[in-house]
């Protein structure tokens, strides 16, 4: 006979943010249940309230002491915060996902995407860590293309929408544009150069020996930790493009052995989590407006890399929407699968 196990007491830690709005919105979308809702924020949001299936919850600060009687907390305040409190967390006896770069490379703590490495979750020593939202819209897709014919090299360029950087540079670029149709001058606060009609390299800082910066760094080390393979071959190039909400991405890999277009295809088309939208005729394929607001990482795009003759390279195009499979939508999977929610 199998035991219940409690629905759990949750908390979300940085609730007031873009992804912490989505955390609630997946949950209730999922029937996610839960016995009780901690919403956490910054000291300057502590008393507002936060709306939790018809009831009102007030916001309290982010403390150490805030975690008691928590079973699972769920963190997307950034990495500070998520150093800082994450432990405390952990020591009151909860399980911390985490949405940060905190925890990710370290050997102690799983690095999740659960289509692909689900298992790795029952392993944890009261953190998880959910990946950086890039590499999650890149991995997705081209785990299962791995598992069937390695893929030892990847050339990969992002467009990486206003919503990476939260819910306070989406306001800016939407701002932005606005003054910009009208005709007057706004100073970027938020990102550090003119978003509106602009794009740029990705916001965060160089590397001054390599040239890479961090973003396309996290990309290169999360996927080696999350495939288990420290041979791949990565190049990368984060762009911030003038898009509210979705990232999209231009991919080409080289399999070990040749892989025709047809066999991505097939692949792809029973991949979890993937919805192939590749319309050659109509011109129709992947795009952030149509990736915002769903699960699914969509792909397109499909053809032969003609400048591999050998016929063991693919390029294709994906997008995804950041906020849900990049952030909140892949933490609550996560939480779908603990150990300590499924019954004995």
């Amino acid at each position: 006979m199998e035991s219940k196990v409690p629905d759990p007491v949750v908390a979300i830690a940085g609730v007031t943010g873009a992804v912490g709005a989505e955390f609630i919105t997946t949950m209730n979308r999922r029937g996610f249940r839960v016995r009780r809702l901690k919403a956490l924020a910054s000291r300057r949001s502590a008393g507002r309230t936060v709306d939790f299936r018809g009831q009102s919850i007030t916001i309290e600060e982010l403390t150490e002491d805030c975690f008691d009687g928590v079973d699972i907390a769920l963190f997307s305040a950034g990495s500070a915060a998520s150093r800082a409190f994450a432990p405390a967390a952990v020591k009151a006896g909860a399980v911390v996902i985490d949405n940060s770069s905190a925890f990710r490379m370290d050997g102690n703590v799983p690095l999740v995407i659960p289509e692909i490495n689900g298992r790795r979750i029952a392993e944890h020593k009261g953190i998880i860590a959910v990946p950086n939202c890039s590499a999650i819209t890149a991995l997705v897709p081209l785990w299962p293309i791995h598992r069937n014919n390695r893929i030892k090299r990847m050339i990969i360029a992002t467009y990486q929408a206003a919503s990476g950087a939260g819910a306070a540079a989406m306001q800016e670029l939407v701002e932005s544009t606005r003054a910009n149709l009208e005709g007057r001058r706004f100073q970027p606060k938020v990102l550090p150069h003119p978003y509106a009609f602009n794009l740029f390299s990705h916001n965060t800082a160089i590397d001054p020996a390599t040239g890479y910066n961090e973003e396309e760094t996290k990309v290169i080390k999360e996927t080696r930790k999350i495939f288990e393979d420290e041979r791949i071959a990565i190049g990368i190039t984060c762009v911030r493009v003038p898009v509210l909400r979705a990232h999209s991405q231009a991919i080409t890999f080289e399999c070990e052995r040749p892989i025709t277009e047809d066999e991505v295809r097939e692949i792809l088309s029973a991949a979890p989590g993937v919805r192939i939208v590749d319309h050659r005729i109509q011109n129709y394929f992947p795009m952030p407006v149509d990736a915002s607001g769903q699960d699914d990482v969509l792909v397109g795009r499909i053809r032969r890399d003609l400048s591999d003759p050998r016929g063991h390279s693919i390029s294709m195009f994906v997008a995804a929407d950041q906020l849900l499979k990049g952030a909140a939508l892949n933490a609550v999977q996560i939480a779908e699968l603990l150990p300590e929610r499924v019954p004995a």
